[in-house]
Order: structure tokens, then sequence, then C-alpha cells
């Protein structure tokens, strides 16, 4: 069983925790709903024209808005919406991207005691049809350019759709922004409760069409330690904003991100710009952002530039990280040059926040994961189930009453019960505990290289690739081969001034051979300019797998 965290006595209450036994428990009320938890908080004579959202458009120009406005938005919206007959239980689909209106609509459909579907915006045709058409959904919130190559189409696409409401309407689309200021003053919210469904996020989709993943209100509740922890204990900083350009249609930017901030009473700041490195320089710069959620890749792309400091006025103090491995290279990079608190975590949509960093209480060991979060138990078991001791590679999992589980997938039973072994639920990630506590990453147990009677997790090597000086990105896969059954095969991109020549390979080969072993070390390398990138933002190594099949295909 995971060692436990300390957590000075006098945070507990503010961080929903209770101590029981040896451990810790996460509590909340029968009622907990999203909005009581965010803008509900801020609604008081002192805090209500705080500015809660802070919005860079196309032009450059930043719009911000109160508290009190985003309410008033939210409440106008949820009327309209109510007008046109949904209410409790009602899916309401947000395809809104990181414009504000989606941040209202989450409000929105807390009021009308619905269930938001969070669609992104970076969903192709097939997949938005497939996500729209698994849960039925009646309606639709979108912008022009979003929705635009679904238009044409969407009465045969969508049969069960009734009603788009759409900022520059086209068609018969209703308006959004005039449903957003069009006050209602006679609305009655009808607020559901903890275990009430909230959220309907789909999936990626990396293994298999994307599945509905269901949260309830509760969800933020559990959630109320780890995002602490991450953020370092200083969410209520009173110079405080936040940012990320993680998709609010993901975990990463919704419920790490856009909540948190309003939960701790500080702006949200949010563009719809696309994530570049001078981009996210600039935009923190201008909005003088101190709290961000980024994916390892999206660190990886900022460390390409080597003294940030010295040439943006940064007012970054925390980064928090998750959803694949942070390596050691990168976080030193981080704290070093960026200068900033980096407190990496690990979780999946399913059930999140199980093991974690955060320097302020304890000290953070580079490449590892950290350790489990208060109020979870995590344990690594072998495939029958059965804990494996300190030091020995195992199934990351928890219990099956985890305080931050999921209501189970939509229409989906079967996927949801594959989810259970014996008193746990199973993440499919392979890990390594030390005798302190600390979990370090061996990858997705699907990932798992077979190589010559080795069994090879391509995360540390990766990690070990992105060390040398050479290497931006990595990615590490098995090619399959005849005699050993696979080969480890990494794909690299390359920083500027370094050739991807046979030189190149065999100083890489030596690096990882030095480093780790020589049966871990790579037999074959690519050299690309980019990796095709899944839409939560990690790089797609499965596509990567089937490119190496389908090409051996081709030889044979």
């Amino acid at each position: 069983m995971s060692a436990k965290v300390n957590i000075p006595r006098d945070l507990h209450a503010g961080l929903n925790l209770a101590e029981v036994g040896d451990g810790y428990e996460i509590r909340w009320p029968d009622d907990a709903n999203i909005f009581h938890m965010t803008v509900g908080k801020h609604l008081g004579p002192a805090t209500r024209d705080n500015p809660a959202m802070i919005f860079e458009d196309s032009a450059g120009v930043t719009h911000v808005q109160s508290f009190a406005q985003v309410d008033r938005a939210a409440t106008n919206l949820a009327a309209q919406l109510r007008q046109l007959g949904y209410g409790r239980g009602s899916l309401i689909g947000l395809h809104t991207g990181q414009h504000p209106d989606t941040a209202i609509a989450h409000m929105a459909v807390c009021k009308l005691g619905g269930t938001a579907v969070t669609l992104s915006q970076l969903y192709g045709p097939d997949t938005l049809r497939h996500a729209m058409n698994d849960c039925a959904l009646p309606v639709i919130l979108t912008a022009a350019d979003a929705w635009a190559p679904m238009r044409a189409t969407a009465r045969t696409d969508f049969p069960h759709l009734k009603h788009v409401l759409c900022r520059d309407p086209q068609g018969g689309d209703l308006d959004l922004a005039a449903a957003m200021d069009t006050d209602t003053p006679d609305f009655a919210p009808e607020y559901t409760g903890a275990d009430d469904p909230a959220l309907l996020m789909y999936t990626s989709g990396s293994t298999g069409k994307p599945k509905g993943i269901l949260h309830g209100h509760r969800i933020l509740a559990a959630y109320t330690p780890s995002i602490n922890l991450f953020f370092n204990l200083a969410m209520e900083d009173a110079e405080a904003v936040y940012w990320s350009p993680s998709d609010w249609a993901w975990v990463g930017g919704l419920l790490d991100m856009l909540f948190p901030a309003w939960m701790a009473g500080r702006p949200i700041a949010t563009s719809l710009e696309r994530f570049t490195a001078d981009y996210a320089y600039g935009f923190m710069s201008r909005q003088q952002v101190t709290h961000s959620f980024l994916a390892p890749t999206a660190i990886k792309r900022l460390a390409q530039k080597p003294d940030p400091r010295a040439v943006h006025d940064l007012a970054l103090k925390v980064i928090c990280t998750g959803g694949e491995a942070l390596a050691s290279e990168t976080l030193n990079w981080a704290e070093t040059k960026l200068k900033v608190v980096c407190n990496e975590f690990y979780g999946m949509t399913e059930v999140n926040h199980l093991i974690g960093n955060c320097a302020a209480l304890y000290p953070r060991r580079p490449g590892s994961m950290g350790r489990a979060y208060p109020g979870h138990q995590v344990l690594l078991v072998d495939a029958d189930g059965e804990e494996v001791a300190d030091g020995e590679p195992g199934e990351v999992v928890t219990l099956q009453s985890s305080p931050t589980r999921f209501l189970g997938y939509l229409n989906n039973p079967e996927k949801t019960a594959e989810m259970v072994l014996g008193p746990y639920l199973r993440t499919h990630d392979l890990a390594v505990r030390d005798a302190d506590g600390y979990f370090w990453y061996k990858g997705r147990s699907d990932d798992l290289i077979k190589s010559s009677g080795f069994r090879i997790g391509p995360a540390e090597i990766e990690e070990c690739l992105l060390a040398h000086p050479g290497v931006a990105e990595a990615a590490v896969i098995g090619k399959p081969d005849a005699d050993r059954g696979a080969i480890v095969k990494a794909v690299i991109k390359l920083k500027q001034g370094f050739v991807g020549d046979a030189a190149l390979s065999e100083q890489l080969r030596a690096h990882v051979k030095t480093r780790l072993a020589g049966y871990k070390a790579p037999r074959e390398f690519a050299y690309v300019d980019g990796f095709e990138m899944t839409s939560s933002g990690k790089i797609n190594r499965r596509a990567l797998r089937e490119a190496e099949k389908a090409a051996q295909g081709d030889k044979s």
C-alpha cells in the first residue's frame, strides 16, 4: 500500500479531507454542484465584480467579464434552453472550443440541471458524428467555422439533433450570443446533486471508437485535494491568472484548469489561437499568467527556447502537468530555465488524480510520477491482481470505491466491467514503486515491447533519449520482427542544428545502452519533422505502430 502524504491539519477542511485511521478520506455534501463550487461561490458583494474571464480575440483585443457577468449570461442561456424544451437530465452539446461561450455554457447547464457533453473542435466529422449519435444528442452549442463542415448534411448525419445554437448563426441556426444577452428575470435554476450526471466526456479514441465517460458533480469536489496540491497550495494567490492551451473539452483544460480557476475566485485567460511556443510565451507575457496546465509535449516545445525569462516578461509561477510521463530533463529545464514549480500528476479520465507531486509538501524526484495523493489507495498488481513488491513492475490500480471514479461508460456496461479486476479499477499503465512510496512510470501495457524474451517499457527509453542534447521529441515503439518478436525502434524529432544520419543514430544507441541496458537500446531510428498528435495533445504512438505494420505488409 502507498506511503501516506502528510497534510497539515489546518488545511484539511479546505481540501475536503478527513483523517481516517492511517489515511485520509475525501468528503463532500450530497448537494455538491459544479456551479456552487465555482462561479456561485463568488457572487457576494465583495467578489461579484472581480474578473472571471479574460479573452484575447484574434485582433489582440482583451475582453474581461466579471463573475456577475458570467452568471447573468449563464442564467439567460439556461432560460433560453428551457424555453426550447430542455431541463433536468437533458444532454447539451458544447462544441465552442476555448471561447468564453464554453465556460458560460457549463454554468448554464448546471442551472438547467442538465449534462454537458464536451465535444472538441479538434474532432473530425466522423468522430463528431459518432459521439453525437452515440448519446442521441438533441441540441448543440457551436461556432460557425467549427460547424461549417457538418451543416450541409446535418439533417441526415445527426437524426436526433433538434437545435443548433451558434455564434454568428447561419441558415436555421439559433443565435447563441443573443441567447446569452436576453434577460429572463423569472428563470428559476434547478441544481442537481453530487451523484447526478454533470459531464459526458468522450475519450480521444486512441483505442477503438471514443467512449462516453459520465461524471457526476462530485468529481470536482473529489479533485479538490489533488488540484490544490499540484498547484502547490497556491491557488488563491492575489495575482493569480490561470491559462492552459489544453482543449476545454478534455479533463486537463476543463477540470484541471477552468473550473479550478473559478474555485479559487481567480480569472481564467483564454484565446482561440492554436498552441505554438512563440504564441504561448507572448500570451503568457501579455496576460501575466501565473498558473498553467501544460501537457509534457507542450513543455518540451517551450523548452526549445533555452532562456525564455531573458526574452519574455513572464509572471509564471507554477505548472501542473499530466497526460503522459514528464522526462526528468524537461523538469530540470522548467525549474532552472523557466524558473517555475512544475508538479506532475497522474490518472485517467475514468479515475483521476491518483498519484502526483506537491513541491510545497514533499520533494520531487526527477522522472518520478510522485506519490499517492491523499484520499487515494493506489497499488501495483500482477496479472492475477496480486500486489507486487517494491521495485517490481506492476499495473497501477485503485479501489473500485475511488472518490474520483466515473459513473460509467454511457450505453456500454461491458466496457465499464472491463475496468474491474477483483476489488480494483484498472488503468493498464505499468509502474514501479520505490521504498519511499514514489511511483515510476513504465508505459502502457499495450505499449509494452516484448523483444527476445525481454519486456521493455518505452517510457524510460524516451526519457533517456530526451536527455541527449540533439533530441527535441521522441517516441519509442516495438517494430515487428520475425526473429525477436519485436525490436525497439525510436522515432526522433531533432533540435535545430542536428542531422539524423547513421553517425547520430549510433551515438543515440550508445547513449541508451550505457545509461539503461544493451537490450533496451533502439536497433532502428527514424527522423521526422513532427509527430501526429492525438486530440488530447499526446504523440500518437498507435499511429506509429500501425504505420510499421502496414509498411511490413507492403514488403511481403
